[in-house]
C-alpha cells in the first residue's frame, strides 16, 4: 500500500478562495474528527447497533464498481467503505482531510495487505485530481460536514467522468413529523452520552445533530443534483428516512 499525502502547501489541505468562515468551519470539523479517530469505528458500531455496516454494504452493491475502473471514496475516514468497494474489483483513491483518520485507515489496510487503495489527505472542496478522471465517487457520512455542500458537489462533478456514478450515504430527515421528532430527541439525548463514554468529551458527537439540522437531506440534495445536470437521481430511504442513499449519474 502506498500512502500519499497533500499537506499544508496549498495542494488540497484547505479550500481555495472560499472565505474565512469556510476555513474556520473546515478546521473545527477537522479537529473534532482528529479527537475521535481512534474510537470512531467503535462508536459507530455502538450508536447504530452495527447497522452502519449493512448500509455501507448496500452502497457497495449499488455502486456497480468493477474491474478496470477508478473510484474515489471521499471523506473516507477509516476506510471501511473503500475496502468494501475494492472487493468488487477496480482501483480506489481514499481521500480525507483528517490525518488521524487516514492513519487509522492506513493501519487497517496494512493489516489486510490491501494494495488496491491509495490514501491521500485532501479537502473535498479542492480535490487534487484532473477533470473527468474517476468512474465512481462515494461519500459516506461526509457530505453534510462540508463547509459548502454545493461547492463540494461541483468538485465531485468536475472529477467524475461523463456517465460516472455518484453515491451518497448520510443521515436523513424522516418525512413523518412524529418519527422525526423522536429521532431528533434520541440524537439530542444519546449523542452526548456516546461522546462522554467513548471520547471523554460529551460534545464530541454533538456535531451530528447540529450538522443534520443544517443539512439539506433527501429533498435538498436531490434538488441540487438535478440542478447540476445529473440523471437517474434516486433516493433509497432507510429506517423511515433516518438514513438515505442518493445514487446519480453524471
Amino acid at each position: 500500500m502506498f500512502w500519499f499525502v497533500w499537506g499544508a502547501d496549498g495542494n488540497g489541505s484547505h479550500p481555495v478562495g472560499t472565505g474565512t468562515e469556510t476555513v474556520c468551519h473546515t478546521e473545527k470539523v477537522d479537529q473534532m474528527f482528529g479527537a475521535i479517530a481512534r474510537r470512531y469505528d467503535l462508536v459507530n458500531d455502538i450508536q447504530s447497533l452495527g447497522l452502519h455496516r449493512l448500509w455501507k454494504r448496500r452502497v457497495v452493491a449499488l455502486s456497480n464498481f468493477r474491474e478496470g475502473e477508478m473510484g474515489l471514496d471521499l471523506c473516507c475516514g477509516t476506510g471501511d467503505l473503500a475496502i468494501g468497494l475494492v472487493k468488487r474489483g477496480g482501483l480506489l483513491l481514499g481521500m480525507d482531510l483528517n490525518r488521524p483518520m487516514l492513519r487509522q485507515a492506513a493501519v487497517r489496510l496494512a493489516k489486510r495487505g490491501e494494495d488496491r487503495i491509495r490514501l491521500a489527505q485532501a479537502d473535498a472542496l479542492n480535490l487534487p485530481l484532473g477533470d473527468g478522471t474517476v468512474d465512481l465517487v462515494t461519500i459516506g457520512y461526509g457530505l453534510r460536514n462540508l463547509a459548502n455542500l454545493e461547492a463540494g458537489l461541483r468538485e465531485i462533478t468536475r472529477v467524475l467522468k461523463p456517465r460516472g456514478r455518484l453515491l451518497i450515504l448520510d443521515f436523513g430527515k424522516p418525512r413523518n413529523l412524529v418519527v422525526r421528532s423522536v429521532y431528533f430527541l434520541y440524537l439530542a439525548l444519546m449523542l452526548p452520552v456516546f461522546g462522554w463514554l467513548c471520547c471523554g468529551n460529551a460534545s464530541a458527537y454533538a456535531y451530528i445533530l447540529k450538522s443534520l439540522k443544517n443539512y439539506a437531506a433527501q429533498k435538498g440534495v436531490t434538488s441540487v443534483l438535478h440542478h447540476m445536470g445529473y440523471s437517474s437521481v434516486q433516493v433509497t430511504e432507510i429506517m423511515a428516512g433516518a438514513m438515505s442513499i442518493h445514487t446519480a449519474i453524471k
